[in-house]
């Protein structure tokens, strides 16, 4: 219950009025049950139990006025003194004779303590939770409750023989009247308010439950003797309810108490209904010898048990709704999030969900889910929705929060500041982190007036977290796995493509030595052999011609043999076999149409790599040949790293527009080739007027270069 905002003053003469109350309650609640106790008359039962039943409405409204200052601990004291006032007058009555006029007061006592007794619950059900009347009309009603109850109270005395039933009935149901009021003020309360006023309803739920058994079981076999006693005895449980909610220890699970109390009072209020329709059914209360009423009670049990799981469904829900406001409980977000993950739904749409979920369950100003990585941050869900910048968060600052927990207050002032803005809200923030990485943040903002979060909070909040952390990093997975599926992919088709390349160059290549062979050596040999018969033939007639011809075949032979050399050069250089790239390269810079200087610090290495490198710069620098003018000049350069093969060629003509025209022509694609095969890579430098540069990496550590 809120504190009072009266005037120190007054606050504390209301205080010392409501102790004041309570007190001589209580010792009146003690003289009456010392008159019964002291008394040779038998008496009733129910004047023991509603002595007590004031003693302790005046302890609880000792409880409430020294923990919680407010106008409603002077209610519950009203109430116990009006109840010992009740007992004392009955109590006397039943112990005493009393002459006319004590005779008149007791009566008048009486009556007035039982309609009074209903002002005043009306006046507490209006004003909870804390006693304060909030609407002058509701200022009217409380002033016309009280009147009228001392005048229904003074004209019971028309009848002093016995207390008419039906004028108390009437103004009870004005009281149950106030319900709907009671619960409008529930949900108007804060959090502390709102689990204290859930005592008070459990408190009476039960009672209602166990009134309503005994009356059962008193009409179907006559047992309990003293239904009336044990009614105002289920009472006390609204005092008791009033005080234990002063203790803040007891308000953590109270909901879920109040949840599982209604559903298990309908179950057996159904159960009782059941009984009682068979006994209608039977026609009259049975006797021992009857047995049909056990078969009929067996009946009336199994469809109480049927209707048992739909109803207790039906009942927890229309609870939640009266305790939370709504048909889900604080951990609904936490166990409907691994359900949802099983449907084919979003992320997106997830998340928006999970944040609706949590601002309901919680009374939640407003729910964010933040989402991101390397420091960056944006809003992945919201509700209600609204622009929100993206955040950035340092390394420092990430290694900390995404360790941390659920955290609020002056923690995030320090190490998240600009997230939450500046406003009268309670905000409590949970990391949302995987294998020490954070991912995102889930922010919770509700009203001040609706109290600090629980631990039973913060607990939903640190387990949603983990959830969502792991379907974030699966997310992750997922995108990470599908990036690589698209450059196997691509590596894939580029493979096809390039084995296709390399079949068609070598069938070139065959195409091309076949000509060469046919169109140089071989028509040199024909020449020989031609040359050689007429030789011969010139021997015995003409010596002196046999002998030129003999020089002339020497010197076609001479050029045959030069050919086949070049040939052999151009399919795979001795010298490359034998001196490797530093003994090749300079041979074939001295033959090359350019100037060229060279620059080769390597070692021997495979075979296969050595010809990649030989055969590209062999490339690069007839592309130079071609396209770099008279007048210019190249060189090459070939060195090598712990783990990669580097080479480069430069040539110092016009250059050419690399960003158009890199790797469009056969020579490139040739050379990209030959380096991808054994997972490398080259580059084209050049721009109009700066020359060209074309260079490659080839790591030797892979499986292709080290096979």
């Amino acid at each position: 219950m809120a504190a009072s905002t009266a005037r120190p003053e007054t606050r504390s003469k209301t205080h010392q009025l409501s102790l004041a109350l309570s007190a001589c309650a209580a010792a009146l609640g003690c003289w009456a049950i010392a008159l019964l106790t002291g008394s040779a008359v038998d008496t009733s039962p129910s004047l023991f139990v509603l002595a007590c039943v004031a003693i302790v409405w005046a302890a609880a409204g000792i409880v409430v006025t020294v923990r919680h200052h407010c106008p409603a601990a002077l209610i519950i004291s009203s109430v116990a003194l009006t109840l010992a006032l009740g007992a004392a007058c009955f109590s006397l009555d039943a112990t005493k004779v009393l002459a006319d006029s004590s005779a008149l007061i007791a009566d008048l006592g009486q009556r007035l303590s039982m309609t009074m007794v209903a002002a005043l619950a009306f006046h507490l059900a209006l004003t909870l939770p804390d006693g304060h009347v909030s609407r002058a009309s509701h200022r009217r009603f409380v002033v016309a409750a009280y009147i009228t109850s001392i005048a229904v109270g003074l004209a019971l005395l028309a009848d002093r023989d016995e207390v008419s039933v039906w004028p108390l009935l009437v103004l009870w149901a004005v009281v149950l009247s106030a319900a709907p009021v009671a619960h409008a003020n529930y949900r108007a309360a804060g959090i502390i308010d709102q689990r204290r006023m859930q005592w008070i309803g459990w408190a009476a739920v039960v009672a209602a439950e166990v009134i309503l058994v005994s009356v059962a079981l008193s009409l179907v076999a006559d047992w309990p003797n003293h239904v009336g006693a044990i009614s105002l005895a289920a009472s006390g449980l609204i005092p008791i309810a009033l005080a234990a909610g002063t203790l803040s220890r007891l308000l953590a699970r109270i909901d879920r108490l109040l949840t599982h109390t209604v559903s298990l009072a309908g179950l057996s209020a159904l159960i009782v209904i059941a009984y009682l329709i068979a006994l209608a059914a039977f026609g009259r209360r049975p006797d021992d010898s009857e047995r049909s009423l056990l078969l009929l009670s067996m009946l009336a049990s199994a469809g109480a048990a049927i209707a048992h799981q739909p109803a207790r469904t039906w009942l927890t829900d229309r609870a939640n709704r009266v305790v939370y406001g709504e048909r889900i409980s604080p951990d609904e977000a936490l166990r409907t999030w691994g359900a949802r993950l099983t449907r084919a739904i979003p992320l997106d749409e997830l998340l928006l969900q999970l944040a609706e979920t949590l601002r309901k369950s919680m009374q939640l100003r407003s729910a964010q889910i933040w989402a991101g990585t390397d420091g960056h941050y944006e809003v992945a869900a919201m509700v209600p929705h609204r622009n929100m910048k993206p955040y950035e968060i340092g390394d420092k600052e990430r290694s900390v929060v995404s360790r941390a927990g659920v955290s609020g207050g002056t923690w995030l002032d320090i190490w998240l500041p600009g997230l939450v803005e500046k406003s009268n809200t309670s905000t409590r923030v949970a990391p949302i982190a995987h294998s020490g990485e954070l991912l995102g943040l889930i922010v919770c903002e509700r009203p001040a007036d609706r109290a600090n979060f629980t631990e039973e909070d913060d607990r939903v909040l640190t387990e949603l977290s983990r959830q969502v952390g792991l379907a974030l990093h699966n997310v992750q997975l997922d995108t990470a796995l599908q990036a690589s599926l698209d450059e196997l992919r691509d590596a894939n088709d580029e493979l096809r493509a390039s084995r296709v390349r390399i079949v068609a160059a070598g069938d070139a290549e065959r195409r091309k030595l076949e000509r060469n062979l046919h169109d140089g050596a071989q028509q040199h040999l024909v020449a020989l052999a031609v040359k050689l018969r007429l030789a011969k033939d010139s021997v015995v007639d003409d010596p002196a011609d046999a002998e030129a011809m003999i020089d002339e075949i020497r010197g076609d032979l001479q050029t045959a043999i030069a050919e086949l050399r070049a040939l052999a050069h151009g399919i795979f250089p001795p010298l490359l076999m034998s001196g490797g790239l530093a003994e090749a390269l300079p041979a074939a810079a001295a033959r090359a149409a350019l100037p060229t200087t060279t620059d080769i610090v390597v070692g021997r290495h495979q075979q296969e790599v050595e010809a990649a490198v030989y055969f590209c710069c062999m490339e690069a620098m007839q592309n130079s040949g071609k396209h770099a003018g008279d007048a210019a000049s190249s060189a090459i350069k070939v060195w090598e790293t712990d783990s990669t093969l580097h080479w480069e060629v430069t040539d110092d003509g016009p250059g050419f527009d690399a960003k158009g025209d890199a790797g469009s022509g056969h020579g490139f694609v040739n050379m990209r080739d030959r380096m991808g095969s054994f997972g490398g890579t080259i580059e084209v430098v050049s721009s109009a007027g700066s020359g060209t540069t074309v260079r490659g990496q080839l790591p030797l550590d892979s499986p292709s270069a080290t096979h």
